[in-house]
């Protein structure tokens, strides 16, 4: 980040243009400022000054800062790299989607907010200095970009420690070995890795450790998470400060591979990777001051993989090829990434053109074979290197078939959660999708996580307690309400918030009032953020504190009214006080903000339903299920809602078609069972109610009921 002045600006602003959906931008300059005039926050065209640039290449953003001290990203960027390569121009970071100026994405929205968005990395020590009460930034930063403090911490000590060995070299004695530095980075101190003659692959001389200050430290800016406390300190898991994202549906793929095509984080891929594994640490291929590769090209690869193994033809298999593939183009494929920047994934993965196939997922090899199918590539890696050839991420077909409903995800999930063999980051993740499907089979998976060493895992545990009954569930997570990193006693102070006061132990009750503390004082670290708001107000409302959460639902909404989960749960709020007129207000207010918002309009269409409005309720619910076909539940509604208005074929076509896209759905089934046996057709209700047999095969009074459909159809035994 730097001041927009004539040597740090590289856009073109001699009175340039861009045209981007109708909205007509002007870049110049006057009285010796960066100007650009382009849609503001209510739509019209406005002039605004860039105060400062931000990147230098393969692009450049510029920012323009607001009287209340927010300072706000144009989406609108310059193209730094050479003409020759499709540089020197002005490009739009969404050229393929309008963005409008009602957008949560537009450039003078939240989501494009430097204070919260870009700050903490770009700049060093950095103060937020959100006023909520005004609604007002005072951002300060000790640095502008990134200095030494970013990485290392507060640097007095060593400053004190330089000074005091300049007064005494070179008769003084050694003052102190860590050199007044917070932490040492001395990972890879007295660390050889020596190739095995036999495998070709390099083994660290000495065993990891399971915290990896330099990782964390690095993922404080390349891992996808939110900051919720000031204290960071380098080297201590990044889970202390931050909510650091496992792997999610939005962002990952069912093998982990990144699928957000915005902005990659590195620190998720590289911890699922066989190198992290293994040992491998930042600073073993990046130079961190000079941001240099320790060797050209994929000779950062060969300090660990032998030449005579790894960079021949009998590996690559690719020797008649014009441009024969690397390393990193086979194990590292590239994305781009905001229109222009190249980056590259840091899992160090082996192509799974099989898992193409059948999880639908990318891989490298199709990145270069365009032309040809996921299972020709696959028939040729095995054809090459045999059918066991799978390297270490082998959790797709689990998550897959979590994201897919099948009737056997609860069982790969937990195969995968208990692995210890698997990355942490990976089990956190499956522990979190087993929240949907806990039972008594699968509470011990949970029980094991919650005292692993890994926080990841940990919360990843409390994220699996989420649907455990509360009379149940202190036990449980209470313990972890004293865990040493602050991440994980958040985590637990907002599972058991729904437990009552007295209901909890007397002697573990101070615990919680702690942990409690923290929790809200992490959601008012980002009190300029809706979803901060919404989290808080969901506390309170769970703390029985119904008035507070309102208040802090609406500030979510004054905050971004395109943000309908806060009004979604508003709603709710309103609908547990017997308020659902007003939770219909909130509700169309936030449609109007956000009219495909699908989980809008399923709330209204439930709070039309209980204000007796059943046909105004059913264009609501039919319209969540059209917008958002994929949700199954929405689907479930909508077709509850027709046959209880008496239109029970329009309901069961509803189901049908559902079931083709949710096969393993139990409402689904669960409805097609019943409406079929209240229309008379005890043969269809009988397939359905056996679909449904095979995934709750414990379920008895299923089992009484198709006993007795078989005698209805004659086909018992």
């Amino acid at each position: 980040m730097q001041h927009a002045t004539d040597k740090t600006v590289l856009g073109n602003f001699n009175d340039a243009s861009f045209d981007y959906f109708g909205v007509h931008s002007r870049f110049f300059r006057k009285d010796g400022k960066f100007l650009v005039e382009t849609d503001g926050p209510d739509g019209k065209l406005g002039v605004f000054e860039v105060k400062y640039a931000f990147g230098v290449d393969p692009l450049q953003q510029y920012l323009v800062e607001f009287p209340d001290g927010r300072i706000q990203a144009l989406s609108l960027a310059w193209d730094s790299r050479p003409s020759a390569k499709g540089g020197q121009r002005w490009f739009h970071l969404s050229p393929n989607e309008e963005i409008r100026h009602d957008d949560i994405l537009h450039w003078t929205k939240p989501n494009q907010n430097w204070n919260f968005m870009c700050a903490e990395c770009h700049s060093t020590g950095v103060a937020k200095n959100y006023d909520a009460s005004a609604d007002r930034f005072a951002t300060t930063s000790a640095e502008i970009s990134v200095g030494c403090e970013a990485c290392h911490g507060q640097g007095s000590r060593h400053a004190a420690w330089a000074r005091d060995r300049q007064s005494w070299w070179p008769f003084g004695k050694q003052q102190d070995s860590s050199k007044g530095l917070l932490v040492r980075f001395d990972e890879r101190r007295n660390v050889a890795w020596p190739i095995d003659a036999q495998t070709g692959n390099a083994r660290r001389s000495l065993a990891p450790a399971t915290l990896r200050k330099e990782v964390e430290t690095c993922g404080l800016c390349h891992a996808r998470r939110a900051a919720f406390h000031a204290d960071w300190m380098p080297g201590q898991w990044l889970s202390q400060t931050h909510a650091v994202e496992a792997l999610t549906r939005t962002t990952y793929h069912a093998d982990g591979q990144l699928r957000d095509v915005e902005e990659p984080y590195n620190y998720t891929p590289f911890k699922q990777g066989k190198m992290f594994a293994a040992g491998v640490t930042c600073s073993d291929c990046h130079e961190p001051h000079s941001a240099k590769l320790r060797a050209s090209g994929e000779g950062v690869c060969l300090q660990c993989h032998a030449s005579d193994k790894y960079a021949e033809a009998g590996h690559r298999r690719h020797a008649s090829a014009d441009a024969a593939p690397t390393c990193i183009s086979c194990h590292m494929p590239a994305r781009t990434y905001m229109v222009v920047d190249i980056r590259h994934d840091h899992a160090f993965r082996v192509p799974r053109p099989d898992q193409s196939v059948t999880l639908g997922t990318p891989n490298a090899c199709n990145d270069c074979h365009r032309d040809k199918p996921a299972q020709w590539a696959a028939e040729a890696v095995e054809q090459w290197f045999g059918p066991g050839r799978k390297g270490l991420q082998n959790y797709g077909a689990a998550f897959h078939a979590a994201r897919t409903d099948a009737a056997d995800a609860a069982a790969l999930l937990g195969v995968i959660a208990a692995d210890k063999n698997a990355p942490a980051v990976v089990r956190a993740g499956a522990l979190s999708e087993l929240a949907s499907r806990i039972s008594p089979a699968n509470i011990a998976t949970a029980r094991a996580a919650l005292a692993d060493p890994d926080p990841m895992m940990r919360i990843g545990a409390l994220d699996m307690l989420e649907n455990v009954p509360a009379n149940q569930i202190w036990p449980l997570a209470s313990p972890l309400l004293a865990d040493p990193v602050r991440g994980v006693r958040i985590r637990a102070a907002a599972l058991l918030a729904s437990v009552p006061a007295a209901s909890q132990p007397p002697s573990e009750r101070a615990r919680f009032d702690q942990a409690a503390k923290e929790f809200i004082a992490a959601q008012r670290a980002n009190a300029e953020r809706p979803e901060a708001r919404t989290s808080l107000a969901n506390f309170l409302a769970r703390r029985g504190l119904s008035d507070d959460a309102e208040t802090e639902y609406k500030a979510a909404l004054k905050l971004s009214p395109q943000y309908a989960t806060a009004a979604i749960n508003l709603a709710d709020l309103y609908r547990q006080r017997g308020r659902d007129t007003d939770g219909e207000t909130v509700l169309r207010a936030a449609l109007l903000a956000s009219p495909r918002d699908a989980g809008a309009h399923h709330a209204l269409g439930l709070t039309l339903s209980r204000l007796k409005r059943p046909d105004d309720a059913l264009a609501e619910l039919r319209k969540a299920a059209e917008l958002e076909p994929d949700q199954a539940r929405y689907a479930y509604v909508h077709a509850v809602a027709l046959n209880s208005g008496g239109r029970r074929d329009e309901a069961m076509a509803v189901l049908k078609d559902a079931l083709k896209r949710h096969p393993h759905d139990r409402d689904i089934l669960s409805a097609l069972v019943s409406f079929s046996r209240t229309a008379g057709d005890a043969g269809a209700a009988l397939g359905y109610a056996e679909q449904l047999a095979v995934l709750t095969p414990e379920d008895r009074n299923l089992a009484a009921l198709i006993g007795e459909l078989k005698r209805q159809t004659g086909k018992a035994n």
